[in-house]
C-alpha cells in the first residue's frame, strides 16, 4: 500500500470521495479498505442475493429496464402501499433536486447540521435557506416547537425535517412529527426525510409515510440504497398524496431507474425476512460500537437511531488529521465533518459496522491518540 495520498481528493466536493476514487489512488492497498464513511447496511443484500444477481448479470446489463411506473408498482405491492402515492428516482438526491424545482418558490427552512443537499440544492438555485441551528450541548436534539416558531418568524414557505437526522442520528417520535405536520398545514410543502428510518429500534412503525399519502402538503423521502446497502444502484422514492406524487413522476424521466435496481426490487419480497434480520443485527452492532468508542480517550459519542454514530474529538486534534492517519496507517476510511454546516473538523460520522471492523477502527484511534504520529507521520501530498 502506498503511504501517501493527494489531500485534494478530500476537497474536490462538499462530500467525501467515492470508494472507487480512493481505490484508484490507493492502488493494491485498497483491497483491505474498511469503509466507515458511506452509511451502508453490511448485512443486506445477502450473499445468496449477490450470487443471484451475478448469475443474471449479463441479461440485467444488456436489456432495458421496465419504466419507473412498473418498478414502483412492484415496490408498492411489496410494501403494501398505494402505487399512486409513490414516485421512484435515481437516488434520493434526484428527488431533492426536483422538489426544489417544483415546490420551493422562495424559501426553505432546514435544521443544521443535516444532509448537505437540503441546504446546498436550494442555495444553488437562488432560494433563501433559513437555517435552524441544532444545539450541540443538547446532543443536537431538534426542539420541534422552537423550530415551528423559527419557521413562522422567518416566513419560510417550505420546511424540512430529517428523521433520524444525518449526521447525528437523532430521532423524533412519530407522534411529535405528526404534530409538527399539523402545525405547518398551511405551508407550501413539508418534507420529512426518512432515509434512515428503517434503522430505528425505539419505536415500532416510526414512519409518517401513511400521513403523507393523505395530506395536501407533505412529502416523505425514502432511500433504498441506504437501507439495502446498495449505494451504487442509486434508487429512492417519495410518498405523497396522489396529486403530488403524479406531478413528481411526470417531471422525472420515464426510464430513470436502471435494470439492477429493478432486479433488486423484484427480489425483495422473497428476501424480506433477511432484510428484517439485517436490521436486528445492525441494531446490536450499533450498541456494541457505541460502547467500544465510549472507551476511547478524548472522544465524545452521541446517541443515534441511524446506522452511524457522530463522535467529537476532545482537544486540539482535528478530524482531517485523524482521518488521514486512519486511512494511511490502518486502511480505515472515516467521514470527517468540517464541511458540514453546523459542525466543525472536530467531528466524525462513523458508520455502524461489525465487531471485527470496529476493533480495527478503535485500535487505530488508540494508536493515534498515543503516538500523535510523532516521527512516523504519514505523508499526504498537497
Amino acid at each position: 500500500m502506498r503511504h501517501s495520498m493527494d489531500s485534494d481528493v478530500f476537497r474536490q466536493t462538499a462530500h467525501s470521495p467515492s470508494y472507487f476514487e480512493l481505490s484508484r489512488r490507493l492502488g493494491e492497498g485498497a483491497r483491505g479498505l474498511v469503509d466507515f464513511c458511506i452509511p451502508c447496511n453490511p448485512y443486506f443484500p445477502t450473499p445468496e442475493m449477490f450470487a443471484d444477481l451475478a448469475r443474471d448479470l449479463e441479461s440485467v446489463l444488456k436489456f432495458y429496464p421496465s419504466d419507473a411506473g412498473a418498478i414502483a408498482a412492484q415496490l408498492a405491492s411489496v410494501l403494501g402501499m398505494n402505487p399512486a402515492t409513490m414516485a421512484m428516482s435515481n437516488g434520493s438526491t434526484e428527488l431533492i433536486t426536483w422538489m426544489d424545482r417544483l415546490w420551493v418558490a422562495e424559501s426553505i427552512a432546514v435544521p443544521v447540521p443535516t444532509f448537505g443537499r437540503w441546504t446546498d440544492q436550494a442555495m444553488e438555485s437562488g432560494k433563501r435557506v433559513d437555517m435552524f441551528p441544532l444545539p450541540e450541548n443538547e446532543g443536537f436534539q431538534l426542539d420541534l416547537g422552537a423550530y415551528v416558531k423559527f419557521i413562522r418568524s422567518r416566513g419560510s414557505r417550505v420546511a424540512v425535517l430529517c428523521n433520524p437526522n444525518n449526521p447525528d442520528g437523532g430521532y423524533l417520535p412519530r407522534r411529535e412529527v405528526v404534530r409538527f405536520l399539523d402545525e405547518l398545514s398551511d405551508l407550501d410543502l413539508v418534507v420529512v426525510d426518512e432515509s434512515f428510518i428503517d434503522f430505528v429500534e425505539v419505536e415500532r412503525n416510526p414512519s409518517v409515510a401513511a400521513e403523507a399519502a393523505i395530506r395536501p402538503n407533505v412529502v416523505v423521502l425514502k432511500s433504498l440504497g441506504k437501507n439495502f446497502g446498495l449505494h451504487g444502484v442509486r434508487f429512492g422514492y417519495l410518498v405523497a398524496n396522489p396529486g403530488l406524487a403524479r406531478r413528481m413522476a411526470a417531471a422525472l424521466p420515464k426510464w430513470n431507474l436502471n435494470s439492477v435496481a429493478e432486479a433488486v426490487i423484484f427480489m425483495f419480497r422473497e428476501h424480506a425476512d433477511d432484510y428484517q434480520e439485517s436490521l436486528v443485527k445492525l441494531s446490536l452492532d450499533r450498541y456494541r460500537m457505541g460502547s467500544e468508542l465510549s472507551r476511547v480517550p478524548d472522544l465524545e459519542v452521541f446517541s443515534s437511531q441511524a446506522n452511524f454514530l457522530l463522535v467529537k474529538l476532545i482537544g486540539e486534534v482535528g478530524g482531517p488529521e485523524l482521518r488521514d492517519y486512519l486511512l494511511v496507517k490502518h486502511q480505515v476510511f472515516v467521514r470527517e465533518c468540517s464541511d458540514k454546516l453546523g459542525l466543525s473538523g472536530q467531528f466524525l460520522r462513523l458508520v455502524v459496522r461489525p465487531s471485527d471492523d470496529v476493533e480495527r477502527l478503535v485500535e487505530g484511534m488508540r494508536a493515534f491518540s498515543e503516538s500523535r504520529w510523532g516521527i512516523d507521520r504519514p505523508t499526504l501530498v498537497s
